[in-house]
């Protein structure tokens, strides 16, 4: 694998690559890393492609602005356009691939700019086209909805530092908390209430965490260590910022309410995953908002970390995938 920072329109953007052909973009969520897609870019490379993981603005070794506004969802389609004009040249398409938060970014790509970005992948987060109503007022509802006083974690997570105090007090212990709760490893928390997807006013998230044992079988001690090392180093904020931007986002998007992605594109979701079962409505209106779909896969037993927890399947049905595209690229 080949390292190397790119000026991304004056950003720095710490990309992974490995293999040579047409350009495929992978982009991470939270709380991760371009070491996500581990498993995928011997994959994909293999099957003929020039497969890239970037570290997202805000981790890792890409830039990481202090200004929560520099991680509004623009800057991040602005990121990922860079990397394209870096690695191939201005005007080059790519095919772009996102989870979690990354999904999102994906398809804002693909949404805003189809002539670069001509297929989108989406794991985990199914597209929902920009809507009518401010997300922090629809996610209080969520919260309300699991008890008066829960709050649904994307609100909590809005108050700068308060996320950040509780992960960086123990980092390691803090991901793997919130790894092992959002995968289908997950158990109910020792204090046997709720889960991570909200928090008890007064409470940290952490306390909603499973009880600590083995580490899951997709998840070793070295991949473990270098989240740590990671996180450690470059503490939270960048990454938090991506949520502080949801209802910018919002305002920024409204050219585009409604509109529905036109390039070739791909879901899959884990069964127990959250923003896939959260995400059941927009699974079901996929055939008018992205009508390019070539497949969209719910895998039986699967939670969050959908690339990570099953590795081969995913790295099967994204090659598959990519192939088609080679195929028929139409939509």
């Amino acid at each position: 694998m080949k390292h190397q920072v790119v000026d991304a329109r004056g950003t720095r953007i710490h990309c992974v690559e490995e293999g040579s052909g047409p350009l495929v973009l992978l982009v991470h969520g939270f709380p991760e890393s371009w070491y996500s897609w581990r498993h995928q870019l011997p994959a994909i490379a293999e099957a003929g492609f020039r497969a890239v993981a970037i570290d997202v603005r805000g981790y890792g070794r890409s830039s990481a602005p202090l200004e929560v506004e520099a991680y509004g969802m623009l800057q991040h389609v602005s990121d990922n356009l860079g990397v394209v004009e870096a690695l191939a040249g201005r005007g080059s398409p790519a095919i772009i691939i996102g989870h979690d938060w990354g999904a999102p970014i994906a398809t804002c790509s693909a949404l805003l700019r189809p002539d670069i970005f001509t297929a989108v992948a989406m794991l985990s987060v199914p597209y929902s086209p920009p809507g009518g109503r401010r997300p922090t007022e629809a996610f209080a509802e969520i919260g309300r909805l699991a008890g008066q006083d829960e709050e649904f974690y994307i609100n909590y997570f809005q108050e700068p530092g308060r996320a950040e105090r509780e992960a960086e007090i123990d980092v390691r212990s803090w991901l793997l908390g919130f790894y092992v709760a959002a995968s289908a490893d997950g158990v109910r928390p020792a204090s046997g209430a709720g889960t991570i997807a909200t928090v008890a006013r007064g409470t940290m998230l952490r306390d909603r965490f499973p009880a600590p044992g083995p580490l899951p079988g997709w998840l070793t001690e070295d991949d473990l260590g270098f989240y740590t090392g990671e996180f450690e180093r470059t503490g939270f904020r960048g990454a938090l910022n991506r949520y502080r931007n949801v209802d910018r986002d919002w305002q920024d998007l409204q050219p585009w309410r409604g509109a529905p992605i036109r390039v070739p594109s791909l879901f899959i979701g884990g069964e127990k995953d959250g923003p896939t079962m959260w995400g059941a409505r927009a699974i079901a209106r996929f055939p008018d908002t992205l009508p390019g779909l070539r497949g969209s896969h719910i895998l039986p037993g699967c939670g969050h970390w959908v690339q990570q927890e099953r590795a081969d399947e995913v790295s099967r049905l994204l090659v598959d995938w990519l192939k088609s595209l080679q195929q028929s690229p139409g939509a």
